[in-house]
């Protein structure tokens, strides 16, 4: 049976990041908190600490047991609710998204836990860069991007491949003479809307364009996938996306598809960590989003 005490003195000890600092707030000796934490040690199996210098920071053992532990004492500060609802304990997938990334992709692929009543997710959106430490700092079970991040021999990401979606220019229903025209001519003499030149993307369709000789007359950029779409409906230009990204008006006839760029696709893919205590939710996710799209 796990010792809650020996929980609470651990609980206590992450929070300080010190023996000294969390004994003085415990009023215990500090040999006697060490005791009790390496007993909690032994009992999971696991360290929970390793040392840096003066200060003990958690290994991913311990950060694990942390957020169970936190957990734990929610339950027991809001017993009564909890007891009222009993049978509902809920996991949590904590999903990292480049702020860019297609919405319809998204929920497409995360479709099948938010229907779950067991199961909460938690979204959250950002430059890579935060999100890959998100995903260092275990805050995030898995990030889903379309740009794969730097690795060499000691990279700890493992990158799964999702899809590969076709870019397409895309117009207004209401001009029907463009679909009559070729592609590489609509590129060349019509306002285009594009992804900035930060982008995948935009490097792709940059020297596409180079290869055809064409130079664009750019009318908007945007850094932003729901912005291109909106763009794209407020007529602002063709605008050069994967028509996963305007399905909806696709499908409803307010935008229409005219023509696939060649040798020009977007590739998705979810990003996760190296970890001895990978969350189960994630493997499911990939089990069933692959199964589906197979």
């Amino acid at each position: 049976m796990l010792n809650l005490h020996h929980l609470r003195l651990f609980r206590a000890v992450a929070r300080e990041g010190t023996l000294t600092g969390a004994a003085r707030v415990l009023n215990l000796s500090q040999s006697a908190l060490s005791s009790q934490v390496k007993t909690l040690e032994a009992a999971l199996g696991h360290d929970l600490f390793e040392r840096r210098g003066r200060g003990l920071l958690l290994t991913e053992a311990g950060r694990i047991a942390l957020e169970h532990a936190d957990a734990i004492f929610r339950t027991a500060e809001d017993l009564t609710a909890t007891l009222r609802h009993s049978g509902t304990e809920r996991k949590v997938l904590r999903v990292g998204s480049l702020a860019t990334l297609s919405r319809n992709f998204q929920i497409g692929f995360l479709k099948p836990m938010i229907r779950r009543p067991d199961v909460e997710v938690v979204l959250r959106s950002g430059p890579q860069g935060d999100l890959l430490r998100a995903l260092e700092a275990l805050s995030a079970d898995v990030v889903l991007t379309n740009l794969v991040p730097a690795r060499d021999a000691s990279s700890p990401y493992l990158v799964h491949t999702l899809s590969e979606q076709p870019v397409s220019l895309v117009g207004p229903i209401g001009l029907p003479e463009l679909a009559e025209r070729p592609w590489t001519k609509l590129l060349a003499e019509e306002p285009l809307i594009l992804p900035t030149p930060e982008s995948a993307l935009r490097a792709s369709f940059d020297a596409l364009l180079v290869q055809l000789g064409i130079v664009p007359k750019i009318a908007a950029e945007a850094d932003d996938m729901a912005m291109l779409r909106l763009l794209a409906r407020e007529n602002a230009g063709l605008a050069v996306i994967p028509p996963i990204v305007v399905r909806d008006e696709l499908a409803a006839g307010t935008l229409m598809e005219l023509g696939r760029l060649e040798g020009i696709k977007e590739e998705f893919f979810a990003v996760m960590l190296q970890r001895r205590f990978p969350n189960p939710l994630v493997a499911e996710l990939l089990k069933t989003f692959k199964n589906d799209t197979a």
